[in-house]
């Protein structure tokens, strides 16, 4: 059946130009406030010696768990360390570090966050909203909300980042939720990234899911990606064997592009998740156990690159 055009004259399609098209005012100041947004975004991060992500592309692989153990780990070692929760829609870092019902002062200078039992500086959605169980809720035109999404997602983010009063931090982590395209945007935000954790299990599934980021980062130039293989094996608390929980080898540099190295391997324990989800992390609340033992060196090995170690 060939296509049918419609009566009358067809219209030309409208071109949608891109800011670098626009040579003339607007009359908007749109691309304007871009531009400070971002200057402003730059100026408040540089007082940030080092910017770590810590993202998958894929769900329920322990992202936040390691990110809020990581920020528990570094603060205890003396570092200033502040974390942010990327996740807007499903925000659960803030519980992880245990500021929930924290109250954000609006200074002169922005908002200063949270402070958690740790020592870590926070900002998540979580405390932006009144009740625990609310959906976050879009103020959007009644159709084609989608569209604006994204932007207004990313406008929040860019809040986050340049509008929180952070000071002089030795490290910010970044707790990205899942999807590459969500790691395609910060880096886009962002001026630059010092490093990108990327949190995998021995699941061929997720590896699947996690060799798309690894070459998302690698095509945008990231110089400094590692893995971080999370419930890569059982140790039984009572004998201590260790057995594989996916019955696969664990995750080599082989498996996900030979230029990425693994930065740390978490065994998994209950105890893990139990804790941390308390907001009591596993790393200070039982430091003897194995999985702390492996956040420690995965901490070690964070605390060399903020030094400036070599990699």
């Amino acid at each position: 059946m060939g296509k049918v055009q419609p009566k009358g004259k067809i219209k030309e399609m409208r071109k949608i130009r891109t800011y670098q098209e626009v040579s003339h005012d607007t009359g908007s100041e749109l691309l304007e406030q871009v531009i400070e947004q971002q200057e402003r975004l730059a100026d408040r991060l540089s007082q940030v010696k080092c910017l770590v992500a810590i993202a998958s592309g894929k769900g329920g692989v322990g992202k936040s768990a390691i990110t809020a153990n990581l920020a528990a780990g570094l603060a205890s070692r003396g570092f200033k360390v502040g974390a942010t929760d990327a996740d807007l829609n499903g925000p659960s870092l803030g519980r992880m570090l245990n500021v929930s019902g924290a109250t954000l002062v609006d200074s002169a200078d922005g908002v200063e966050p949270a402070m958690s039992p740790s020592g870590v500086s926070v900002m998540s959605m979580e405390l932006l909203q009144s009740e625990a169980d609310a959906p976050l809720k879009w103020r959007e035109p009644a159709m084609g909300g989608f569209i604006w999404q994204s932007s207004m997602e990313t406008g929040v983010l860019r809040e986050f980042l340049g509008d929180v009063v952070w000071g002089d931090l030795d490290v910010l982590l970044i707790d990205v939720p899942p999807g590459t395209d969500k790691i395609k945007r910060l880096l886009e935000l962002l001026p630059s990234l010092d490093l990108l954790l990327l949190v995998t299990t021995p699941s061929e599934t997720t590896r699947f899911v996690v060799a798309k980021s690894i070459r998302l980062a690698q095509e945008a130039m990231v110089d400094n990606i590692g893995l971080v293989e999370n419930m890569e094996s059982h140790v039984c608390s009572s004998c201590g064997h260790v057995s594989r929980l996916f019955g696969t080898e664990a995750a080599t540099e082989e498996h996900l592009h030979g230029s990425v190295s693994l930065w740390g391997s978490i065994p998994f324990d209950p105890r893990l998740g139990a804790l941390t989800d308390q907001g009591d992390p596993l790393i200070t609340a039982e430091p003897e156990s194995a999985a702390s033992s492996a956040l420690q060196a995965l901490v070690e090995r964070v605390s060399k690159h903020i030094k400036g170690g070599k990699e």
